[in-house]
């Protein structure tokens, strides 16, 4: 995994503590902000609004689309965690400020706390989707 260890041992101890009590404790939480800085509670929002959606074909290939605030859906892509969003470009990829955007934290906290909402797709809806996505890029 790409993901800092310290990272990765933060959202095993959100998933274990969410499965024990159905909450994440205030120290993780804060864990969470020194980590993860300003993208930490925006990524919480779009969880507690249900934002994120596995979207999953019978392949079992998957990739995750993220309400954003704005209204807009990015694709997330958790294997490698990249993002569509403009903020992904420019803060994570560029200017190498953050380690994640809000919506693929948003993707594993989702996961995290079981809070992902299900979409099975077909095959070739799964590729419209993918294709979509470089239409709009290019």
């Amino acid at each position: 995994s790409t993901l800092p260890a310290v990272a990765e041992e933060l959202l095993r101890e959100i998933k274990k503590a969410f499965q024990e009590t159905s909450q994440v404790p205030d120290e993780l939480l804060l864990g969470l902000k020194f980590i993860f800085g300003p993208t930490a509670v925006p990524a919480l929002d779009l969880v507690d609004q249900r934002s994120v959606t596995r979207v999953r074909a019978p392949s079992g290939r998957t990739l995750y689309q993220v309400l954003g605030s704005s209204g807009k859906l990015y694709t997330c892509y958790s294997s490698c965690h990249f993002c569509t969003c403009p903020a992904f470009g420019f803060a994570v990829l560029q200017k190498s400020e953050s380690l994640l955007c809000k919506h693929i934290l948003a993707v594993y906290l989702s996961q995290a706390m079981g809070a992902c909402q299900e979409l099975a797709v077909s095959e070739e809806q799964l590729t419209n989707i993918l294709l979509a996505e470089e239409e709009d890029e290019g």
